[in-house]
């Protein structure tokens, strides 16, 4: 309760809270002070879960529900000392809540979904409230449109882990950006990777969950060959194998390669020698949101790829963001 008292408000305090591994973490908001803290209670594990169904089902007011919920047991203590059953109480407590939310529909305000520009204006006022008492409080009118613009773009459904944050170190608030797309941070490339295309119209793209690169022998894997025609032969089949590959993808018609597993050098010289984009490594939310958003579906294997399993978008660019490159679908 202390712990997170003094953080409620514009006027609220940050606090820092090390982890036993040494990390620190400078937070106002109350679900990530109650996540980051090593509560034994039972009733204040109760309150810590009450914070995280609050953070889930709305995204605010995490620090309001853990103060009203100890005040609540607080004045219920007295009560409790004086012999009251605690069914008595609970059912005083689901009366105030029934007044509580006749009160509250009383005084709402309504929102008109037929007028666009009101509904806006009023979703931006909603926005700038929760991020008065945050970090970025002196830009909140800046960034409480570029949520609601974020929001807007997606359809009826609302589907939140559609909408994607990126943290790209260098360059001031105000340079923060909402991309209509999807956009993922620039992965570990090899050489032919810059000699790649690094915009596109219109392209195939093929999400896969493939390896495209020569495997190290593991270690528990024997091979015993007499000969070294017998070792080349074992060679070149691995070759053959990632060439196979590699071909099959080119003939199918997509012009962008994304994986979830590593891109080797050979195939990313590969791509690049026939204006082909690829990048490994890519974060599996990310291809999942580019799958959600472009079409097709991610790939185990490269045999008899069709049209309908590849997504397809109007525009593909990489651009450079700070220090990091950031690709744009």
């Amino acid at each position: 309760m202390d712990s997170v008292r003094t953080t409620l408000g514009p006027r609220g305090m940050d606090k820092m809270i090390v982890d036993g591994r040494g990390k620190a973490t400078i937070s106002n908001d109350g679900a990530t002070i109650v996540k980051l803290l090593d509560v034994v209670h039972p009733a204040a594990k109760t309150i810590v879960n009450i914070a995280k169904s609050q953070d889930a089902e709305v995204g605010d007011g995490t620090t309001s529900v853990v103060l009203l919920a100890g005040e609540f047991l607080k004045q219920c203590k007295s009560f409790i000392d004086e012999g009251v059953h605690p069914q008595v109480i609970i059912k005083s407590y689901r009366k105030a809540t029934h007044l509580a939310v006749d009160r509250i529909n009383e005084i709402a305000i309504k929102i008109k979904k037929d007028d666009p520009n009101e509904q806006r204006e009023l979703l931006e006022k909603c926005a700038a409230t929760t991020l008065s008492s945050k970090l970025i409080a002196n830009q909140k009118s800046f960034f409480s449109k570029m949520v609601v613009n974020a929001v807007m773009l997606l359809d009826e459904l609302l589907p939140l882990n559609m909408i994607g944050i990126k943290k790209v170190q260098g360059g001031a608030l105000e340079d923060s950006m909402l991309v209509s797309g999807v956009a993922f941070k620039k992965t570990f490339s090899y050489a032919g990777f810059e000699m790649q295309p690094k915009k596109y119209t219109n392209p195939k793209i093929a999400l896969l969950n493939i390896e495209l690169e020569l495997k190290a022998e593991r270690d528990n894997a024997e091979i015993r060959v007499d000969n070294v025609e017998e070792y080349q032969k074992v060679v070149d089949a691995e070759w053959n194998i990632l060439y196979d590959k590699l071909e099959k993808l080119h003939l199918c018609g997509a012009r962008v390669i994304l994986s979830k597993l590593p891109i080797g050098d050979v195939a990313t010289q590969y791509f690049a020698d026939r204006d082909m984009f690829c990048a490994g490594r890519v974060p599996d939310e990310d291809l999942r949101r580019t799958m959600k958003a472009c079409g097709g579906a991610i790939l185990s294997t490269v045999n008899n790829v069709t049209d309908s399993v590849l997504g397809t978008c109007e525009s593909f660019e990489e651009q450079q963001i700070g220090e990091i490159g950031r690709a744009h679908v």
